[in-house]
């Protein structure tokens, strides 16, 4: 393998002009799909090279995901519903900034009381790996992983592949 072959890529390419552009995906360019029960996931963007992805997760009221830990930086934004963590007393709500360090182990709950789904934009560095009731890893979730996902759900959708920031 080449030395220039193992440098991460750039998620933008620069122009002959020398200034890059912004990236612009609307709604409708990067739908919400099923994920699991109770979840729906739209990828905005991912990094692969990085380990970076960037997701917005709908979430139903009295949904409940696997312990996990997280093994680089989580960063959170709550833009509507509410959600905590069962292991922590504070509850994040609409406006709603969280920041979680590499490390954290927790398991992510939306309250049955809420009246509407949960909405959360979160930027994610490396995988998060589901934890069994042992403290085992039963799953790896990436930016590779979770990008297939995505794409796999458009496709059964009968969608055309989403044009991911990154991907």
């Amino acid at each position: 393998m080449s030395i220039a072959a193992a440098l991460p890529r750039p998620t933008f390419a620069v122009p002959a002009h020398g200034v890059p552009e912004a990236l612009h995906r609307g709604q409708d360019d990067l739908p919400f799909v099923e994920f699991d029960h109770g979840v729906e996931m739209q990828v905005l963007q991912v990094d692969i090279p990085t380990g970076l992805w960037i997701v917005r997760m709908r979430m139903a009221p009295g949904t409940t995901l696997p312990t996990h830990k997280h093994t680089g930086e989580v960063y959170a934004f709550t833009i509507a519903g509410s959600w905590r963590y069962l292991e922590y007393p504070e509850v994040n709500v609409a406006g709603s900034y969280l920041y979680e360090p590499a490390g954290s182990v927790h398991t992510l709950h939306v309250p049955a009381t809420n009246k509407e789904p949960t909405d959360v934009w979160f930027a994610i560095r490396g995988p998060n790996l589901n934890l069994d009731e042992d403290g085992n890893v039963s799953l790896v979730f990436d930016a590779a992983f979770v990008l297939s996902v995505y794409r796999s759900r458009c496709r059964k959708m009968g969608l055309a592949v989403p044009k991911v920031i990154g991907a």
